[in-house]
C-alpha cells in the first residue's frame, strides 16, 4: 500500500472508486468540479501494491469562516473500498492529510462526520466553539481540528464550504 498526494493520472481512479463504494455520482461529481474549479487543495489517494490501482482517497478544499479565508479547509469526501475497511487505511489518509496540511501552514480543517471516528484523530465538536455550517441537524456530527494552536481563537459564525458543495 503507498499513500500519496494525488497526480492528475488518478483522477480517473478516484473516480471509479467514488462511483463504486457511494454507489452514486454525487461524490465523484463534487471531486471532479472541485478539481476542475481549482479548489481541490489537497488530494490523498491510496494505491494497492498490485496494479496501483486506487483504494483509497481524502480531498480537502477550502472553507470560509464567518466569510473570511483563514486558511481553513473541509475534509471531504473520504473513502477506503469496502473489501479494506477496518484495516487503519482511513486513519493513515487522514493522518497524511493533516500532516501535509500542517506542513502548507494551514490552519484548522473541518468535517461533517461520525464523532465517533473522527474524534479518534482529534477532531472536536465544532458548536463548542461557536463554529456551525449552513446544513440543519449538523451540530452533532460537524467538527474542527485546529492545526495551529490559535486557530480557533476569536473565531465563531457559520463555516461554509465552497458553491460545489450547495449542489448535494
Amino acid at each position: 500500500m503507498l499513500i500519496r498526494v494525488e497526480i492528475p493520472v488518478d483522477a480517473v481512479g478516484i473516480d471509479v472508486l467514488l462511483h463504486r463504494v457511494f454507489g452514486r455520482d454525487d461524490e465523484a461529481d463534487l471531486v471532479q468540479q472541485l478539481r476542475e474549479a481549482g479548489l481541490l487543495t489537497l488530494g490523498i489517494v491510496a494505491t494497492d501494491n498490485k496494479g496501483g490501482g486506487i483504494v483509497g482517497y481524502a480531498a480537502f478544499s477550502p472553507v470560509n469562516v464567518a466569510g473570511e479565508d483563514r486558511q481553513w479547509v473541509g475534509l471531504a469526501p473520504l473513502v477506503v473500498d469496502e473489501s479494506l475497511r477496518r484495516q487503519g487505511l482511513g486513519e493513515k489518509l487522514i493522518y497524511e492529510g493533516l500532516d501535509a496540511l500542517n506542513e502548507f501552514s494551514y490552519a484548522a480543517v473541518v468535517v461533517l462526520g461520525d464523532p465517533a471516528y473522527y474524534g479518534r484523530f482529534g477532531f472536536k465538536l465544532a458548536a463548542a466553539h461557536g463554529l456551525h455550517c449552513r446544513w440543519s441537524g449538523a451540530e452533532t456530527a460537524f467538527q474542527v481540528y485546529p492545526l495551529v494552536e490559535d486557530a480557533l481563537s476569536g473565531v465563531n459564525g457559520v463555516v461554509e464550504y465552497s458553491e460545489p458543495f450547495n449542489r448535494l
